[in-house]
This record gives C-alpha cells, sequence and structure tokens, in this order.
C-alpha cells in the first residue's frame, strides 16, 4: 500500500508537467471537464505505452 502513493503522486505529477493538466486558463466548465478529459486520456495512452511489453523501447 505504501507504494500506491508514490505511484499516484508520479501520475499526477506527470499529468501537471508533461500532458499540460495546469495550463487551462478557460472560464467554462465544459471547457474544464474537456481538457481535463484529454489530459487523462493521454496519460491512460501513456501508460498503455509504457506497460506494452511489444512497445519499443525509446532510443
Amino acid at each position: 500500500m505504501a507504494k500506491i502513493r508514490w505511484r499516484i503522486e508520479h501520475d499526477y505529477r506527470e499529468l501537471k508537467d508533461g500532458l499540460g493538466l495546469d495550463h487551462f486558463e478557460g472560464r467554462s466548465w465544459i471547457g474544464w471537464h474537456r481538457h481535463v478529459t484529454v489530459a487523462a486520456l493521454a496519460q491512460a495512452f501513456c501508460t498503455q505505452l509504457r506497460y506494452d511489453p511489444k512497445a519499443l523501447a525509446p532510443a
């Protein structure tokens, strides 16, 4: 259970810094919802690539 917290913090940092979760400056709830949805989908895609054994490692 102790390692789960590290994973959550790492994923949040990746969302914020790497995928732009904190770049939203809009005013509407719909815009914020779309931004968060796209960032979450990007993170899911990156996580899927990370755990895919057939994926090629970056050079």
